[in-house]
């Protein structure tokens, strides 16, 4: 939830597309501009504002942020307007060739369901270590689905796990409960390699579904969560640094 457009439906601001993260795990991130998502009805997301079918504007944003890559922490997150197969091929292909350029070794980005059968054959086009984060949201179907519309169906996080060794979690919205958040934070901990943990922050598509007595509450039962080496907990969505 990257707040290209505030509540009140005021013009899109300036996204910041390029940055360092020191927190767990350090990487460098970057915001590109994506083709159009292949869902796009998220209840909550308006990471869509940002992405455009002008393939040369995507080229553009593209050229202009990877340049700032530098291989300082070896490990680099791309961030889009939906998945990575949503970048042009020219675009992803700039990517790989990045890599081993600049000595990275290890490349987190983010993928929907819908290419769970793709995300082999994404994991070989970058001939490097790559981490497919699916935004699970939670592991509860009805809110996955009913509340946040996510259209995303499986038999339980076995199928998940099967698929990709990282998720995203978001807390803070309608309809939780605190068992629900234990039992979600349980499986990305047992089940997946890495996880991130976002926390719920309202925009234009959005109003209504924050629930801040939940949030508030997370804050103090998980803090130590910060501490677990291979999660990132993002108290502010944009504490990436982009966005």
């Amino acid at each position: 939830m990257i707040g290209v457009v505030d509540l009140l439906g005021q013009q899109p601001k300036e996204l910041a597309r390029y940055a360092r993260y020191t927190g767990t795990l350090p990487r460098e991130v970057v915001l590109l501009k994506g083709l159009p998502c292949i869902w796009s009805r998220c209840a909550f997301c308006d990471y869509i504002d940002d992405n455009t079918t002008d393939e040369s504007v995507i080229r553009r944003v593209a050229d202009e942020q990877l340049a700032k890559v530098t291989g300082e922490f070896g490990r680099l997150q791309v961030i889009n307007s939906g998945s990575i197969q949503e970048l042009p091929l020219a675009v992803r292909e700039q990517i790989r060739n990045l890599m081993p350029e600049r000595g990275i070794g290890e490349f987190w980005t983010e993928s929907y369901w819908a290419y769970r059968k793709d995300f082999d054959a994404t994991r070989r086009f970058f001939k490097a270590p790559t981490h497919l984060f699916l935004g699970v949201e939670t592991f509860d179907d009805r809110l996955r689905n009913d509340v946040l519309k996510k259209s995303m169906h499986w038999e339980g996080p076995d199928e998940v796990a099967a698929a990709t060794d990282s998720i995203c979690l978001l807390i803070g919205f309608r309809g939780q409960t605190r068992d629900i958040i234990r039992r979600d934070i349980d499986l990305m901990l047992s089940k997946f390699r890495y996880g991130i943990v976002n926390l719920f922050t309202e925009n234009r598509l959005s109003a209504g579904l924050l629930d801040a007595g939940i949030k508030d509450w997370f804050r103090d039962e998980f803090a130590p969560l910060e501490k677990v080496p291979n999660v990132n907990v993002l108290w502010h969505n944009t504490d990436f640094g982009v966005g």
